[in-house]
């Protein structure tokens, strides 16, 4: 296997607080010899577990890369008993374009692991991720949010595994974040994720879904902030009391949990979230926008359940999810 193009400015390994790059060479038109240069900060001290903690996994969810942001200015290797890796625009071209995916390869972060050295850009740092960073970690925590095409019912969450030592240890440091609500989720499409790479590593890894529109709020930053603290005072690396309150446990019984368009058209949702519903419930109606006098398509809940997510911009296309539901198990 190829050495990666990837080179950090810092050692990974160093003692204190340190704030460098990840520098991987771009090669284009407006600059023959130029670098790609992901911020990274680590922080060591003492013995203890590794954590690695990312934001940005796609460029246009913010929570995260604020949560992170403020950590590595804040946090003092004192502090630490172990070590912090802290990546906050780990799609670092998609997060400076504002968009989900890469403007330099079409390439989604979350979908691109384990990678290739010799791949395209987001190939290389997914490669980079999966043999660098990865191994080094005890516990990963992967901020994400709605973007601009979702919204969400602030989470945390981690999924079904077939190592159920494993699963329990997710569990807990999903519970030790303490969002509004904790979510055992189902995945539509686990193949090249990060949290699949994670797991299947053995890692203990929980991700987040928080607030969306490709904006961020005062309360979901907030929620990412104490998170953030907690889940490093869950894994032992600080110290302190973790600010705990309310959490509302969710799960998704199956894959019918996800409610997708059949048609294109013009949004409108009838539920918020948050709200229980029932089965045949409306969730949605999409308009046709070619003709009037026609009557919408109806979207209705096959279960009872809670709204958990919903499509955020109003027009709507074929195949787009347009609502997630979840049951509570508490």
């Amino acid at each position: 296997m190829r050495v990666s193009a990837v080179t950090p400015t810092i050692a990974l390994d160093a003692k204190g607080k340190h704030h460098g790059h990840l520098v991987l060479p771009h090669s284009r038109d407006d600059s023959a010899w130029g670098s790609i240069r992901i911020p990274i900060t680590i922080i060591g001290n003492g013995t203890g577990p590794t954590a690695l903690l990312s934001g940005a996994n796609h460029g246009d969810e913010y929570e995260g890369p604020l949560a992170l942001l403020d950590l590595a200015r804040t946090l003092e290797p004192s502090e630490v008993s172990g070590r912090l890796i802290i990546v906050p625009f780990l799609n670092f071209p998609a997060f400076r374009a504002g968009k989900r995916t890469s403007p330099i390869d079409a390439g989604n972060m979350n979908r691109a692991f384990p990678g290739r050295p010799d791949g395209t850009i987001t190939e290389k740092i997914a490669d980079y991720v999966q043999r660098y960073l990865l191994p080094m970690a005890d516990i990963v925590l992967d901020f994400h949010s709605g973007g601009k095409t979702l919204e969400f019912l602030p989470y945390a969450a981690c999924h079904i595994l077939e190592n159920k030592a494993q699963e329990a240890r997710c569990r807990a440091a999903r519970d030790a974040f303490n969002a509004p609500c904790s979510l055992e989720m189902i995945e539509i499409d686990a193949v090249g994720m990060y949290d699949t790479a994670a797991e299947e590593m053995g890692k203990t890894f929980v991700t987040t879904e928080l607030g969306g529109g490709g904006t961020c709020s005062p309360q979901t930053v907030a929620i990412a902030r104490k998170g953030a603290r907690n889940l490093l005072i869950h894994a032992g690396i600080l110290t302190g009391t973790p600010e705990i309150g309310p959490s509302q446990h969710l799960t998704q019984p199956d894959i019918g949990s996800y409610y997708f368009a059949p048609q294109g058209g013009l949004c409108e949702h009838l539920v918020t979230l948050g709200q229980t519903v029932c089965a045949n419930d409306v969730l949605a109606r999409i308009w046709d926008c070619e003709n009037t006098g026609l009557a919408p398509r109806e979207i209705r809940a096959e279960i009872d359940a809670i709204l958990i997510t919903r499509h955020q911009p109003g027009l709507i296309q074929s195949g787009d999810c347009i609502a997630v539901l979840a049951t509570q198990t508490n």
